[in-house]
């Protein structure tokens, strides 16, 4: 049952839209929020993805960095988000790149072996540094109305305006540093989830790079312990428990700007009223649902989700595959690398030699393992594959999907003792613990218009001054996805804002 108005109706119960939610109902408002799938989260789910095998993976998204601890304290939220000692480790040959966060003489001297002297680890360090202090100067400001471009540029200094906002990173990677991996290693954080090339004058690299190393003002990318979906079902229960309803498998259809929201579910067509609406979707859907039109963006990754029956074997005899698999394991991930990547995949091939990065989550937490995996040496690794837009999969997305998957595969392959075939464990059907995800499987699957992860190209964190980044042209509808400004993985930051606007 629902009532015939609210003060707020949110439509999309992703985590973005549940945190608004959460404080809009704390502070004495009545909340419905709809959601389309018969379940809360979005993206920010556990799903038991193989039958038979207990094991609940973090389907879409897997990690955690932008969440700000005032949103976690604010909301009462009983999550538990763990920082993995290891940041990465990039195979290069017989060695291979280890920063360990727990032992700096040991990342010395992997940097030693795999660049031949000191010169790009003191570059790191310099480089690091200087974002550090930038995430620890921007992170707060993210919870508050946006500052104008000015003020911003005298917060955070001069050098790093200059490095980070106005030049682009690729030249800055590529004057830093002499080593081809390092560069690589750096050119990562400005890639995920963005198809661009580090050297173009739009910056996009840029505004990835940023989002990547502000954290919750650490840059840490941290394990959600029972994962993604125990942040989704935390943030669900804060809702609920301030007063908020729920609806799931209830599908917005159109959004009247005067205040009407229609949604269909099992049992017919349905409008409600609302003071104002809050819009947890991507601003094309948004637009679509006003009965308007917006570019469709276009999302660039692969996602693949295995369960292994044990880790595999590394070519570096000097480091145990538990340290490389606990952090960011690197995959034909150099500079070069990247630049061939693109310039293929732009030209409408998939990769030859597809970038990736894995993970392994169940080391860090081993708690999304039922018992028998657990005894029996089981791990999950979560691959992001880089330079994969959804232009690839269009015509044929079963085939592209296909050969994009046997791609990454021999790309892990390339870098590894033995073949990650050997690795993956059977479901007892007898099928492999494996699946692929495309951006058209996303736009397919979770409704976003071109697969892309952060709804459209990520913006500034800076605007116009005294807004809260969520604004419309519409006075009732207000845009509390990672569509907005400052929007962009799972940070509940949009969710915030949205609820700022309206009760401040």
């Amino acid at each position: 049952m629902f009532r015939s108005r609210y003060d707020v109706v949110v439509a999309g119960g992703g985590h973005n839209g549940l945190v608004a939610a959460a404080y809009l109902a704390r502070a004495g408002r009545r909340v419905l929020v709809l959601e389309r799938l018969g379940h809360v989260g979005g993206l920010a789910v556990s799903a038991q993805a193989f039958p038979g095998v207990g094991a609940r993976l973090s389907r879409y998204s897997y990690l955690v960095s932008l969440l700000p601890s005032k949103i976690v304290s604010d909301l009462g939220l009983k999550v538990e988000l763990r920082r993995r000692r290891y940041a990465s480790y990039t195979p290069v040959g017989d060695t291979g790149l280890l920063v360990d966060g727990g032992d700096a003489g040991r990342t010395a001297a992997s940097f030693a072996r795999v660049t031949g002297g000191t010169a790009d680890l003191e570059a790191w360090r310099r480089f690091y540094a200087m974002t550090a202090e930038v995430a620890g100067r921007i992170a707060p400001t993210l919870l508050e109305p946006l500052m104008g471009r000015d003020a911003m540029r005298g917060l955070v200094g001069d050098e790093a305006w200059r490095e980070l906002f106005e030049r682009p990173i690729g030249d800055v990677v590529d004057e830093r540093f002499a080593d081809d991996t390092v560069r690589g290693v750096v050119l990562t954080d400005a890639l995920i989830g963005t198809f661009a090339d580090p050297r173009d004058e739009s910056l996009l690299a840029n505004r990835c790079l940023l989002y990547h190393v502000i954290g919750d003002g650490t840059g840490d990318w941290n394990v959600p312990v029972g994962g993604m979906g125990a942040v989704s079902g935390a943030l669900a229960d804060a809702a609920r428990a301030a007063g908020a309803e729920i609806l799931t498998g209830a599908e917005v259809v159109a959004v009247d700007p005067a205040g009407e929201v229609t949604f269909r579910d099992g049992a017919g067509q349905h409008t409600v009223r609302g003071e104002r609406i809050l819009a947890n979707v991507p601003p094309a859907v948004l637009a679509r649902l006003l009965g308007a039109d917006e570019p469709v963006p276009e999302g660039a990754q692969l996602k693949v989700n295995m369960v292994l029956s044990r880790l595999p074997r590394l070519r570096d005899a000097e480091v145990d595959p538990v340290a490389a698999f606990s952090g960011t394991f690197h995959i034909n991930e150099g500079r070069d690398q990247l630049a061939r990547a693109h310039a293929q995949a732009s030209a409408g091939c998939i990769p030859e030699l597809p970038p990736a990065e894995v993970y392994c989550h169940s080391l860090t937490d081993p708690s999304i393992l039922g018992p028998d995996l657990r005894a029996a040496g089981a791990q999950t690794m979560t691959l992001f594959g880089l330079h994969m837009p959804a232009r690839l999969f269009r015509e044929d997305p079963a085939g592209a999907r296909a050969a994009a998957l046997r791609a990454t595969l021999a790309s892990i392959d390339r870098v590894l003792a033995e073949p990650i075939e050997d690795c993956l464990l059977r479901a007892p059907d007898g099928s492999r613990c494996l699946e692929a995800k495309t951006p058209v499987d996303l736009e397919d699957e979770a409704g976003l218009p071109g697969g892309h992860i952060f709804h459209r190209d990520l913006s500034w964190p800076f605007g116009e001054p005294g807004e809260w980044g969520v604004e419309t042209g519409f006075e009732r509808v207000l845009l509390c996805g990672a569509g907005a400004r400052r929007g962009g993985g799972v940070s509940g930051i949009p969710g915030h804002n949205a609820a700022m606007a309206l009760l401040t």
